[in-house]
């Protein structure tokens, strides 16, 4: 029987860029890392896990993130971006219905990647590599946030009360998350979402 030789390995093989297989790596890297975060905390969370779990090595992984603080930080801005993603991609014609708009930015702060975000907000209270990094990026996230609810709702904020209560309302948000970590808060965050659309409705008229 007769091989194979290379040449023809390779035209039946489609070829795969270099920077393509990097970017593939890194993404797989980003979604470890949070997923082990969201599961076991910064403790649990150290780069041989965050590697393993992505079915590369190690090495691979400190090629693309250098430190532990450089994969975890580069983990949540990339679940900040996906978030942001999703949001705009559920209203995708601009301004929409108010109501809806307050649901789906609650909903943002009660899933896993809120959870990975929070564990990585506990670290950098007692990690100094980790603090100014993560201030910075929390940062910027609120700022992206605000413009995207802002938008969303088709908000004026030079009105009086309107940009409290976009603030107000991404706040509220962050607390509902919180406080689904402990337990199952459907039913009293039900509750809540409706009283604030009610509030966003009246306030942006």
């Amino acid at each position: 029987m007769g091989g194979v030789s290379a040449t023809e390995h390779a035209a039946r093989t489609p070829h795969v860029p270099k920077q393509d297989r990097s970017r593939v790596t890194r993404q797989r890297l980003l979604a470890a890392a949070v997923a082990c975060l969201a599961e076991h905390g910064w403790a649990g969370s150290t780069v041989s896990v965050v590697a393993e779990r992505a079915g590369v090595s190690r090495g691979a992984a400190q090629h693309h993130f250098p430190t532990r603080e450089d994969l975890f930080t580069a983990a949540v801005e990339y679940v900040a971006e996906e978030r942001s993603t999703a949001l705009r991609d559920l209203f995708p014609d601009g301004p929409a219905d108010r109501r809806a708009v307050v649901a789906a930015l609650v909903g943002l702060y009660t899933g896993p990647l809120f959870r990975a975000a929070l564990h990585l907000w506990v670290a950098a209270s007692n990690e100094d590599q980790l603090r100014a990094r993560v201030t910075e990026l929390e940062a910027r996230v609120g700022r992206e946030s605000h413009r995207i609810a802002v938008d969303l709702l088709g908000a004026d904020e030079s009105r009086p009360g309107v940009r409290e209560t976009v603030q107000g309302l991404l706040d509220m948000a962050r607390g509902l998350g919180l406080a689904n970590l402990l337990t199952d808060d459907t039913a009293r965050r039900e509750r809540v979402v409706a009283q604030w659309g009610t509030i966003v409705e009246e306030t942006l008229g």
